[in-house]
């Protein structure tokens, strides 16, 4: 099993400065705070940093600065994917994947293809992408679920096809791919508060949100979930669970910045057309935070 991408890789936000201008700062931070408090790994240019509201140079930039911080310390997995398979491809071509371990890559959003045309879009893409490739399954903002049955093909089919972010959020699904995946296939959690329990299952961990927010106590519980340690690793997760319903009651990253800012590590900005959790969630972030 790839090892690389066993236990808590997280999703890092684009921390933005009152004029929106990216905070480098903040972003070297909050990569020095996940890997002094036991990250296994960094999700660069995810849907939680905002990826689809970054120009191409400030993606470059983001991955200059993750890359100087994290100095080879963890492997980086970086998020290229979208509705448009041959630009995909081209981004794929045009990226200096030097420093990146896996390439993290949604279903195609919006156009709702096939199951067959999921896997076309795929195919094309592990034909074309010189390392490995993490699917991402998110139906609740793709509109598009991929099938259980259409991992796994894709999976026996291509080599740097190593893993699948799932964020069905249904169990059944995650039992069905751990049921039938081959063997160093990973199944990696991308719902946070479903995780402990696809660990325990035998998924491979978890790319998660709130991990970043949390780094000692929810990287923990996932390492005592591999382990089968359930007892103790459920203790961390009902300890967390409501900070994780909290940071996605408005929208995602409005949440988790919400956490940052009550850490003092980045301010709440983010860019439209998402806006700012309301003073009301952002009081119960606070709560949380300082009570913890």
């Amino acid at each position: 099993m790839n090892s690389k991408f066993l236990g808590t890789g997280v999703a890092l936000v684009t921390p933005f400065n009152a004029d929106l201008s990216i905070d480098h700062d903040a972003l070297t931070k909050i990569v020095n705070y996940n890997i002094d408090n036991g990250t296994d790994y960094l999700v660069i240019c995810g849907t939680t940093a905002e990826s689809a509201t970054l120009t191409k140079d400030e993606k470059k930039d983001v991955i200059a600065t993750i890359s100087k911080a994290n100095n080879g310390r963890l492997p980086l997995v970086l998020g290229i994917g979208g509705n448009n398979t041959a630009v995909v491809i081209e981004e794929i071509k045009n990226t200096d994947l030097s420093a990146i371990d896996a390439i993290l890559s949604v279903t195609p959003y919006y156009s709702k293809p096939t199951q067959e045309g999921i896997y076309q879009h795929f195919k094309a893409i592990s034909e074309a992408c010189p390392i490995d490739i993490i699917l991402y399954n998110v139906p609740g903002r793709t509109s598009k679920n991929i099938e259980a049955e259409t991992t796994i093909r894709l999976a026996n089919d291509f080599k740097n096809v190593v893993g699948v972010k799932e964020a069905g959020n249904s169990m059944s699904q995650y039992y069905d791919l751990i049921k039938n995946k081959p063997e160093d296939f990973l199944i990696i959690s991308g719902d946070d508060d479903l995780a402990l329990g696809v660990v325990l299952a035998g998924g491979a961990g978890v790319i998660s949100v709130i991990g970043q927010g949390f780094p000692k106590e929810f990287s923990e519980m996932i390492r005592l979930g591999l382990k089968g340690e359930s007892k103790e690793a459920f203790k961390l997760h009902f300890k967390l669970i409501d900070v994780i319903g909290l940071i996605f009651e408005e929208n995602n990253p409005a949440g988790i910045k919400g956490v940052f800012e009550a850490l003092d590590l980045c301010r709440d900005s983010v860019r439209l057309p998402l806006v700012p959790a309301s003073d009301a969630l952002k009081t119960k972030i606070a709560a949380f935070v300082n009570n913890y």
